[in-house]
């Protein structure tokens, strides 16, 4: 738990001046402007603008900052990828990656950029984005693809209409995507975030389906609206009793390290190596949100 957290990554459009310059009022852990679904091909160009504007001008405080660029085959990417990268401020999220390549290909046009502009090689990171079948079936070779990527992202809509099917609310369709993705991410060691709930007046069906992907095991959620944000931290945020748990785990571990033990015991039962991750999981998680403390098990 080293990394940020990603409990929540807030769409805001590109081109809407008064969206962007307010973006970091409400607490998502992670802003992404967004260069390509939402503008429009006229305004391209004047989203790009501003995008670069507000990343040279504006103080998003601790807030992680990403773009969405527009797709490497299109004449945007590239010009996108410039404004974005030269400011030095900003994570790429890239759309449509289906291969290993795609990512490689991203990476190779950034550091070419990084390189123009004085800016630390290997800086600026990148999130994969998968939206089709051939994306999920490859997330493994793509989750491993380059020290840049910092997490895969499943993108729903598109995911589903590749797979001749619809987004249902109780989201059967996704398991396998999902499950892949997961899988992916966490033998690459980078998080793993589900897609958007898309029906933002559905907050039960939103609570269901973030407490599914939470005990999946992903890192956060995508979100297209502000009221999405606190139900999904909340959801995320682990329970006192999780907490108090944890730290009796982690208090019996390191009284067994003092004592030159191999074996963990907590009330009367063995603790295994996998409850003991979990504990520090937990704990950090819990550091990063503001309230208990940090465990490196590799201490």
């Amino acid at each position: 738990m080293s990394r940020r957290l990603r409990r929540t990554m807030l769409f805001v459009p590109g081109n809407n001046p008064g969206m962007v310059k307010d973006a970091g009022i409400y607490g998502a852990d992670s802003i992404m402007f967004d260069l390509e679904d939402a503008i429009s091909l006229a305004e391209k160009d004047a989203a790009r603008f501003l995008i670069r504007e507000a990343l040279t001008s504006l103080s998003f405080g601790q807030t992680e900052i990403i773009v969405r660029i527009n797709g490497l085959d299109t004449k945007f990417a590239l010009l996108d990828l410039e404004a974005v990268v030269s400011t030095g401020k900003a994570t790429i999220r890239l759309p449509k990656t289906e291969t290993a390549d795609d990512v490689l290909a991203c990476a190779e046009q950034i550091a070419l950029i990084e390189k123009a502009h004085g800016i630390e090689i290997g800086s600026t990171k990148i999130i994969a984005a998968i939206e089709s079948a051939r994306g999920v079936l490859n997330a493994p070779a793509i989750a491993v693809s380059h020290p840049r990527l910092s997490a895969i992202a499943l993108a729903a809509e598109d995911y589903t209409a590749d797979l001749k099917t619809s987004h249902t609310r109780e989201g059967s369709e996704l398991y396998f995507g999902r499950c892949m993705i997961l899988h992916a991410a966490r033998s690459a060691g980078i998080d793993a975030i589900d897609s958007i709930f898309a029906d933002v007046n559905d907050e039960e069906g939103l609570r269901n389906e973030t407490k599914l992907i939470r005990q999946l095991g992903f890192d956060g959620k995508s979100c297209i609206n502000p009221r999405q944000i606190r139900t999904i931290h909340e959801i995320f945020a682990p329970s006192q009793d999780e907490i108090r748990h944890a730290e009796a785990v982690i208090n019996a571990y390191e009284d067994a390290l003092q004592h030159g033990s191999g074996l963990i015991s907590l009330n009367g039962k063995l603790v295994d190596r996998p409850v003991v991750l979990r504990a520090q999981r937990t704990l950090n998680f819990a550091k990063a949100m503001g309230f208990g403390r940090e465990v490196n098990l590799d201490e």
